[in-house]
């Protein structure tokens, strides 16, 4: 399938990480915190997992911009935060290395599992394929990962942001940035694609499809921020 409900979600998880926190991403835990963090999802503490990925969440960003110049970097960083989601629910503590030094090999490895993908499938992701295995050895899939009950995506306060966010797009924004919107951040069962897709698809320049996201997200940040939705 080019795109599953998880995947739609996640592309939603990242359109409000843009419009909530454009400039940051919350900031490394401490040595102390990241343990702390650790020990409690091994207790099955979902607070703790989610925790993890969102304070690891520049790394994802770091190593795109480090090592993939040249690609749709929305696109990447999207694909890398899924590796950093199976460093965090595989990650064993007492092999004596850090969290982010694991992580980097797992969304590093997601990153160039994605490239092989596409050559192989022209974009088709499956979300059945096993990708990893946990601590017990048993085979994970992109479904487990993203559909288990602690996933950071199935929190219901993430659920209430998406759904006025979808609300917004649809009230806040007028018939050419729900469409470049919707192109850009792959919403409604279409691809992501760059903005230079997205321009020769309409027929404007790149620079202009540029102007409208900016101000097409603006607009969903300020209806975000009026109703009270997370704060990034």
């Amino acid at each position: 399938m080019i795109l599953t409900g998880a995947l739609l979600t996640l592309n939603m998880m990242f359109l409000l990480l843009y419009i909530t926190s454009p400039s940051s991403f919350p900031k490394p835990l401490s040595p102390q915190e990241e343990l702390e963090c650790l020990k409690l999802v091994e207790q099955g503490d979902a607070v703790a997992r989610d925790r993890l990925i969102e304070h690891n969440l520049r790394l994802v960003v770091h190593i795109v911009k480090k090592y993939y110049t040249t690609g749709d970097q929305d696109d990447l960083i999207s694909i890398g935060t899924i590796g950093l989601i199976k460093a965090v629910d595989s990650f064993d503590h007492r092999k004596g290395i850090r969290l982010a030094t694991y992580a980097a090999r797992c969304i590093e490895n997601e990153i160039l599992m994605y490239f092989r993908t596409l050559r192989k499938s022209a974009g088709d992701l499956s979300l059945s394929e096993a990708i990893d295995a946990d601590r017990e050895g048993n085979t994970l899939s992109l479904y487990d990962v993203l559909s288990s009950e602690d996933s950071i995506i199935s929190q219901v306060t993430l659920a209430m942001d998406i759904s006025r966010l979808y609300e917004l797009i649809e009230t806040e924004l007028d018939e050419r940035e729900r469409e470049i919107v919707r192109l850009r951040y792959g919403l409604g069962g279409c691809r992501e694609l760059t903005q230079r897709e997205v321009a020769s698809g309409m027929d404007i320049s790149r620079s202009y499809v540029s102007r409208i996201e900016k101000k097409a997200l603006q607009k969903l940040a300020k209806g975000f921020s009026q109703a009270g939705g997370q704060s990034g």
